[in-house]
């Protein structure tokens, strides 16, 4: 087993930097997922992990030891693609003893190993099969297994269930968290999907710019965005301009608020931030403490969770969510109401900009 260092990585491609000046400390035995857009630097990081590219500056280190100038056969990790590369001649069986063909075990043992890998992702009795005659999700399973049957101490996962339709890719995000624990060793993990990333990770890095914007759990990460990009990229979130009178006061139009979360000594334009499902939707009546007037300008249902939209006298429209079966059915288009956004959810963020330098971890 082994964890990952990254120290002041860089990666240049002409006049683009793709990752910049990037430090991560990747615990060993952790589920590990690097999070963004498209281009923001988190395959450019994997590949450089794996040794497929060579850092512009930095250095990479894997359980301690420096590889960054190692190639990648001479790196104890394997890396799983989202497209599996698999080659379609060969057998489910030879696809996963493909690369122990070069070592000196004896026929029978690589067979042990072969048929253990196997067994992990269980695809026990499609040895025979080829790569045409299984399914995407049995492909990537035999992705897996591939990967894992070389005893890697850092897997590198690059948006392996992105090809995957939702309800399979759901069903194997919590296979594969639990083949992690069960084996024991690295997992980094790429990818644009939050869901994915906020349901597999012990920690995640959300990224832009090729920078890390901030280091986390799932849950702080969600729950304490650090900027406006992490507080609207991760999720659903309410992101309203407002101007700080610090210790937490905020003007939202007309209306004082009061806000327990971020940088409560900010003043000055700023943004608050509020998740729609903290948000409440109450009966109108005279306004109290952070409560404000609005309209419901329209009721959208999406099965397990009803999305209200309701029209602010300043301007944003501010969005809630509620449990389809705890809606309030007076709640109907064109109905005045007040929102409460209660002081301990409601997040003050003074740079409403991204990172533009090195974020430390958290």
């Amino acid at each position: 087993m082994s964890g990952v260092a990254l120290e002041n990585l860089s990666k240049r491609f002409g006049d683009v930097e793709a990752v910049k000046h990037l430090s991560l400390e990747i615990r060993e035995g952790e589920f590990f997922s690097l999070l963004g857009p498209s281009g923001c630097g988190k395959t450019t990081t994997l590949r450089l992990i794996a040794g497929f590219e060579e850092p512009t500056t930095g250095r990479i280190l894997l359980g301690g030891t420096d590889v960054t100038e190692s190639p990648p056969h001479r790196r104890p990790v394997n890396t799983v693609f989202q497209n599996y590369a698999l080659f379609p001649h060969l057998s489910v069986k030879d696809n996963v003893s493909f690369g122990l063909r070069f070592s000196d075990k004896p026929r029978a043992e690589r067979n042990r190993m072969v048929a253990e890998a196997l067994a992990l992702v269980q695809m026990q009795g499609f040895e025979r099969r080829k790569p045409t005659q299984l399914s995407g999700g049995e492909q990537q399973r035999v992705a897996l297994a591939r990967a894992l049957v070389l005893n890697p101490s850092v897997l590198l996962l690059d948006e392996p269930l992105g090809a995957l339709d939702a309800k399979l890719r759901r069903a194997l995000q919590l296979e594969l968290k639990a083949l992690q624990e069960q084996v024991g060793i690295t997992f980094v993990y790429v990818t644009h999907d939050q869901e994915e990333a906020l349901t597999m990770s012990d920690r995640m890095a959300v990224m832009s710019r090729g920078l890390a914007q901030q280091v986390g759990t799932p849950k702080d990460v969600y729950e304490e965005p650090e900027n406006a990009f992490v507080a609207d990229f991760l999720g659903v979130s309410n992101l309203m301009e407002a101007e700080a009178h610090g210790r937490g006061i905020v003007e939202l139009g007309t209306t004082t608020v009061r806000a327990e979360r971020g940088d409560l000594d900010a003043t000055g334009p700023v943004r608050v931030t509020i998740r729609p499902e903290r948000v409440r939707v109450e009966p109108l009546a005279p306004e109290t403490e952070n409560r404000l007037r609005a309209v419901v300008q329209r009721v959208v249902y999406v099965g397990a969770v009803t999305q209200i939209l309701l029209e602010l006298p300043h301007g944003p429209t501010l969005q809630a969510m509620v449990q389809s079966g705890d809606s309030n059915p007076s709640v109907r288009e064109g109905t005045p109401v007040l929102a409460y956004l209660p002081p301990e959810a409601l997040r003050v963020l003074a740079e409403s900009d991204l990172q533009l330098s090195e974020v430390p971890e958290s």
